[in-house]
């Protein structure tokens, strides 16, 4: 868990070739010839700096230290986090204390978000308070001040504290600021570039990025320095209780997401703030003596209503599965639509025909994250010393795993055909949901966000318009029915929790009966019955 940057070496035939894979890009060196002279001056050199260099030359954070200590037990880890007093601009630093990774980095490159359950002492690592996440996010060269997360999440807390019944729906914050390693003597900033400014002369050649080169690195690094880089930051907020992944049953996924998307959606009507990040890692949930209740936290892409799409979400591939359709098409090219719109199953997949693209996010978007979220654990299951209970079995391969890939246009396509009808939907992603509960609550949510009567589906309607353009039209009406459905399973999943008390997974799962599921607060449209021909057959139970 303290890695900056990992290095590489690959040899062929007579050549060698030195690679840094960074948050950011992969640096490739110049080749190295062993059979002449200065090839064989330049690994030596390279061999011998690795030996005498500094533990951040090699990769690794020295803010974070792993110990073994017999009187604690557990392998632990002690995290620094670095402030700078205002008055005398010297930096320190609060160390915390960890046994727990609760989220890690999957990507080769990106933000690398890491998250850690923490205290302020070794002996009480085992009832964290606080949450620290480690990102290297995209900032301006040098800024040292709040990023978006950190100004959004002020602005909720200034209009949701005191007394409101909500602040405790939304990420505490403790401190946040950069991390700083030694060098020299003197503390620097660590970023993208201060990283390169570390490395060897014999790594520095090329940069590559997805395996294609762009150019020289001293060029691509002063590029760098003048406009946006990675900084390597971290934040600290009350420990929320888990993530949503980390649930014991369905019925509190419900309950989470539930009260999440109120939060959200007050967020929205008093402070106009869309989440734009929704995610696994961005609802939470915490126990308290009442029960369940949601937390709202990742505030890394929101935006204020009316904002066109960001172009930073597409520094951030783990995301790829959770971005709503609008999201991931607002970062496609049209010149390149063309070339790749043969596999999606003769739907018109015309880019710059989808006026939806280039019109502002709204909270549809972010109820679209929502939604595959809810798929997302229902197939691949919550809990994972549960996650057995989970397996899609002999339904073969789950439709949605493709939604996971890194590139947009194929993702977005996907999404485009496996939402389009009730039918795509339960053959594509709803069969292989493996928990009734989640399952019906999909195929609600779903039936809600994109078979409304005047828009269904995610290709054209009357007229050549594009039905989601035509579904923002909407937008209110189809909030307030996504509102009430999730209040109605919130109020289902408490009584389900009542009635098994903490039984396993399995014995909820039984016990929940979907036939007893009343639509009364969906709107009479969504709940009329279409031919099997128009619209396909609802999942059975």
């Amino acid at each position: 868990h303290n890695r900056r940057f990992t290095w590489g070496l690959t040899a062929s035939n007579r050549t060698i070739r030195l690679y840094v894979f960074g948050p950011d890009d992969i640096w490739q060196s110049t080749e190295m010839d062993i059979t002449s002279a200065e090839g064989r001056q330049a690994l030596i050199s390279l061999l011998v700096n690795w030996s005498l260099c500094s533990v951040d030359s090699l990769g690794f954070d020295p803010s974070i230290r792993y110990f073994v200590d017999r009187n604690v037990g557990d392998p632990y880890l002690e995290i620094d986090v670095h402030k700078v007093n205002e008055s005398t601009g010297k930096v320190g630093h609060c160390t915390y204390y960890s046994k727990r990774c609760v989220g890690a980095a999957d990507r080769l490159t990106g933000r690398h978000a890491r998250y850690f359950a923490a205290s302020t002492t070794p002996e009480s690592m085992d009832t964290p308070a606080f949450l620290i996440k480690d990102v290297w996010t995209t900032t301006s060269s040098g800024s040292t001040g709040d990023t978006r997360d950190i100004s959004f999440l002020k602005t909720l807390r200034d209009a949701f504290g005191g007394t409101d019944k909500l602040k405790d729906s939304f990420s505490h914050l403790v401190s946040t600021g950069p991390v700083y390693v030694n060098r020299g003597g003197k503390p620097v900033l660590d970023s993208t570039t201060s990283v390169f400014a570390g490395l060897p002369s014999t790594a520095q050649g090329e940069t590559k990025d997805s395996g294609e080169s762009q150019g020289s690195s001293s060029s691509r690094v002063q590029g760098l320095s003048t406009s946006c880089i990675r900084q390597h930051r971290r934040t600290v907020s009350r420990w929320p209780g888990n993530m949503i992944s980390a649930a014991d049953n369905p019925s509190q996924v419900v309950i989470a997401i539930a009260d999440a998307m109120v939060a959200l959606n007050a967020a929205f009507v008093k402070c106009k703030i869309l989440h734009g990040n929704l995610s696994d890692r961005a609802i939470q949930f915490q126990r308290t003596v009442d029960g369940i209740r949601g937390v709202l936290a990742e505030f890394d892409y929101a935006s204020y209503a009316g904002a066109s799409p960001d172009a930073t979400r597409a520094e951030a591939p783990e995301l790829m599965l959770f971005r709503s359709i609008r999201s991931l098409e607002s970062q496609i090219v049209p010149e390149d639509d063309t070339d790749n719109a043969d596999d999606t199953d003769d739907m018109d997949m015309d880019m710059n025909d989808r006026e939806h693209v280039l019109a502002p996010f709204n909270q549809l978007d972010d109820w679209e994250s929502v939604l595959i979220i809810i798929c997302v654990l229902g197939t691949f299951g919550i809990n994972k010393a549960k996650r057995d209970l989970y397996r899609p079995g002999k339904l073969g391969f789950p439709s949605i795993k493709s939604w996971n890939a890194e590139e947009a246009f194929f993702v977005s396509s996907q999404k485009r055909l496996h939402l389009d009808s009730a039918r795509s939907f339960t053959k594509h992603i709803a069969r292989f949901i493996r928990s009734r509960l989640l399952r019906q609550l999909a195929v609600d949510m779903h039936r809600i966000l994109f078979l409304h009567p005047q828009c269904p589906g995610t290709g054209t309607v009357v007229g050549g318009r594009d039905a989601l353009a035509r579904r923002d039209d909407f937008e209110e009406e189809i909030v307030r029915a996504l509102l009430a459905l999730t209040e109605q399973y919130r109020r289902e999943a408490l009584a389900a929790l009542s009635a098994t008390g903490s039984a396993p997974v399995r014995a909820e799962l039984s016990a929940y009966t979907l036939k007893s599921h009343k639509r009364a607060m969906l709107p009479e449209a969504w709940t009329a019955r279409k031919s099997s021909k128009a619209r396909g057959k609802e999942p059975e139970v």
